[in-house]
């Protein structure tokens, strides 16, 4: 079963801003996990085989999944929330409830976990932008 996850549009959001119910939560930082989800896979899709938050789990502000092939072709479903990221299944799509891995505050975290070749991938990544900068300064 596919979930449509579509939120507010901001013109219904005006509704809210005078509401004095709401007024102890002005300025609060809410997340949308979706959003920060889509964030996780672009930050590091270039070192995996394939990334993509799921569309057939339910999203909602607090849970998104994302599905991820390591470079070794290892299948994951991970969870993340406000705890952080964690794998819940070992397949696209699959949440299994009696999974207990443990959460890890970052996506860099969690594949350096599961992945030898994320980590020389990142690596790799991150030596040639150091030797980018290094001809930057050189010039």
């Amino acid at each position: 079963m596919e979930t449509d996850c579509n939120h507010m549009e901001l013109s219904s959001m005006s509704r809210f801003e005078d509401d004095s119910e709401l007024n102890g939560f002005e300025g609060t930082d809410v997340k949308d996990m979706r959003l920060e989800a889509e964030a996780v896979v672009n930050d590091v899709l270039f070192a995996v085989n394939n990334m993509f938050v799921s569309k057939t789990l339910r999203c909602a502000d607090d849970v998104a999944y994302i599905n991820v092939e390591t470079r070794e072709r290892h299948t994951y479903c991970l969870e993340l929330t406000e705890a952080g990221l964690r794998v819940v299944g070992y397949a696209f799509d699959q949440v299994d409830s009696h999974l207990q891995a443990p959460y890890h505050e970052t996506v860099y975290s969690l594949l350096d976990t599961l992945s030898p070749a994320y980590r020389e991938a990142f690596g790799n990544a991150l030596l040639q932008r150091l030797e980018a900068l290094q001809r930057g300064e050189q010039s």
